[in-house]
């Protein structure tokens, strides 16, 4: 990750509007779950000062999955499966930007962790990512120079492709996690397909409560993401329909403007 921090702070391609969210995303372990998902209030609740209220997206999800099947083809083996995961979803459209999470299977003392990327990277680099100190992260967010031989980055190979983007994931040791409960944030970086790269920052606030804590309720993470999901719906039926009045009001003078044939220029027919 040498000479790249500074390439790679805290802008986001694209401009987007950002919406944080959790999901319990257990595709990395061959399940196809609905994500549930939850917004960060940390933007919309405003305390008695007029200051937002912090939230931490952070969310520990679990469920119960089957894995092992008999001779009869009947599933015999359950294992509760937690992900402690965050995810950034553009606000406009409901895509997903980036999202990390920690995976937890019941019986398994091996933790992983996995990132998410967008479609449109490249795949042989892989991903790598680095955990900040509240210092260092403080640091980028005002683009301020880093010593890069402080940061242990690590390397994540992509697992999984699917229409929401590219999971790439590793073994999460103790010190990791110990890392990112101690940590400001996570730098995540991608290569583009024109081997540029793509910085994804996760910020780790709330990342030790939601690791150490009990799991969310999921059916009212679902609600909150239904909700969710509505409103992003109802923004984007609000920007299409603007965007139809704009060009009509634009058509309507570029008519004015340039009258037909056989009339004035005030709208009225021209004189034989």
């Amino acid at each position: 990750m040498a000479h790249q921090s500074r390439r790679f702070m805290f802008a986001l391609p694209g401009g987007h509007a950002l919406v944080a969210l959790s999901a319990a995303a257990l595709f990395a372990l061959g399940l196809v779950a609905t994500p549930t998902m939850a917004q960060d209030k940390a933007a919309a609740a405003k305390g008695k000062d007029g200051k937002a209220e912090h939230q931490s997206a952070w969310v520990k999800l679990c469920e119960t999955a089957k894995f092992k099947k008999d001779d009869a083809g009947k599933e015999v083996d359950e294992k509760k499966i937690c992900l402690t995961h965050h995810e950034r979803l553009d606000g406009n459209t409901g895509m997903v930007l980036v999202s990390a999470a920690i995976r937890d299977v019941e019986g398994q003392a091996k933790k992983s962790l996995m990132v998410m990327v967008p479609l449109g990277m490249a795949i042989p680099p892989g991903v790598r990512a680095a955990v900040y100190t509240p210092e260092q992260w403080a640091k980028a967010a005002k683009n301020e120079k880093i010593d890069e031989k402080q940061l242990k980055p690590v390397n994540l190979k992509y697992s999984l492709c699917h229409p929401a983007g590219c999971t790439a994931e590793m073994e999460a040791d103790a010190g990791l996690i110990d890392q990112m409960k101690k940590g400001g944030g996570i730098m995540i970086l991608a290569m583009n397909a024109a081997a540029k790269p793509v910085g994804f920052p996760v910020p780790l606030d709330g990342f030790t409560a939601a690791f150490d804590g009990p799991p969310v309720d999921n059916e009212k993470y679902a609600q909150a993401r239904a909700q969710l999901m509505k409103q992003i719906r109802e923004r984007q039926a609000k920007a299409i329909e603007k965007m139809k009045e704009e060009r009509k009001a634009q058509a309507d003078a570029a008519k004015l403007l340039d009258p037909p044939p056989g009339s004035d220029k005030k709208g009225g027919d021209k004189k034989k």
